[in-house]
Formats: structure tokens, sequence, C-alpha cells
């Protein structure tokens, strides 16, 4: 099991936890006041003003010398036929055939240069688990670290920075 001492706190940490968005950017600047009419939010979906379409996926990064990886849960827009497929396929046990479909990352991971607008392709996975994210590979840090994982040492900066803030 990954363990880590905290830079920040001095504690040993362990395991490999997840962080994810709870809601995409774009329903996050929506005023709280408006929220209700005009966006559903979903714990897997969002619908913004009828109009703009969003499902909820995993960015797996590798991490050197660990089975597991890190996990970013984050929202992607999709394109109204995009998301009506995604959805008709939601309930089905393999669904990995469907698809993929193109998207762009709504979710701004502060660690990084900006990550909205990410171009990102939404991968179906059998057994009713999360889509899998995959970014266009180009020189995004994030798009790096997905393609080529992470050591122990990144995981631990990682996981600092997501606990005690940076």
């Amino acid at each position: 099991m990954f363990s880590y001492k905290c830079t920040a706190c001095g504690g040993i940490h362990e395991g490999i936890p997840s962080y994810a968005a709870l809601a995409p950017l774009s329903y996050e600047q929506i005023p709280e006041s408006e929220r209700a009419a005009r966006a559903v939010l979903g714990s897997d979906d969002c619908v913004i003003d009828d109009t703009r379409y969003f499902v909820r996926g995993c960015i797996d990064i590798p991490v050197d010398g660990d089975a597991e990886p890190f996990i970013w849960g984050v929202w992607v827009s999709l394109s109204e036929v995009s998301f009506m497929e995604w959805g008709h396929s939601f309930d089905l046990e393999k669904r990995s055939h469907i698809g993929p479909f193109f998207g762009w990352l709504d979710t701004e991971l502060t660690l990084y240069p900006t990550t909205v607008n990410l171009k990102a392709r939404v991968r179906l996975r059998d057994g009713f688990a999360r889509p899998s994210i995959e970014l266009e590979q180009n020189g995004h840090p994030l798009a790096i670290e997905q393609r080529d994982g992470i050591s122990r040492a990144r995981l631990a900066e990682i996981l600092t920075l997501m606990r005690h803030g940076h």
C-alpha cells in the first residue's frame, strides 16, 4: 500500500485517494440563485440551459510501482448527440464498445496550468464504472502525466497539495 510522510503536517498518510470535482466548472459559474432554474446536476451528468451537456469521468494517472492509479474525477462537455448516446448506454453493463465521444474538459485542476477546455475523449467502461477520460496528447503537464505516469514522489506532492492547500 502506498504511504508517505506529508511535508505539510508531518503525518504518515496511507493509500491513494481520488479527488473529484462535484460539478462542472460551467455549473459552478452560474450564480447560485439561478442554478435551480437553469441546470440539472446529477451524480454523473449535468445539463445547463437545455443546451450544454456534461458527463463525469476519470483521468487515471499511472503511478510508478503501483497497480492502482491516482484518479482525478473530472467533467467533460459533450455534444447533444454524444450526450444522448451516452445516456442511452448508461444502464448497460456492457458498454465499452460505444463511443468514444469527443469533448472538452470542464474542470479546473489548480495544480496545473489551466485545464479547462483541454481536448478529451470519453471512453465508456463496462461494469457501470465511470468513463475513462483520455486527454489529447500534447505538452500540457496533465496530459504528459496521464501518458507517462508519475513517480511516488510526485504523487506525494499532489496529495500534500490537495490535502493542505497550495
